[in-house]
């Protein structure tokens, strides 16, 4: 966690996501906004159709950064190593 209570490990792997996706170097991607928020699943607001997922509130993360004049949207939990998901997005932990 940083000063400003950002969850600067899962910003960086975040960074680190956009950009290999978006062919650009991590320092060129741009954080557009990091939110603290409980979502109402494990699936952490991003469910696949099909799976199962257990029924607690999760707190965790929405972080949007921006690459490219794209937006790429993440859901996370808390733990800094846990899974970090590209909501819409094909990469999947």
């Amino acid at each position: 966690m940083s000063a400003d209570g950002r969850p600067a490990q899962l910003i960086d792997r975040a960074k680190a996501k956009v950009a290999t996706l978006a062919r650009a170097s991590a320092g060129s991607v741009q954080v557009v906004s990091v939110e603290s928020v409980e979502w109402p699943d494990s699936s952490l607001g991003c469910p696949q159709a099909g799976m199962m997922y257990a029924q607690v509130i999760t707190p965790g993360y929405k972080i949007v950064l921006s690459a490219g004049g794209q937006s790429y949207e993440f859901h996370s939990a808390t733990d800094p190593e846990g899974a970090l998901i590209r909501c819409g997005g094909q990469n999947r932990p």
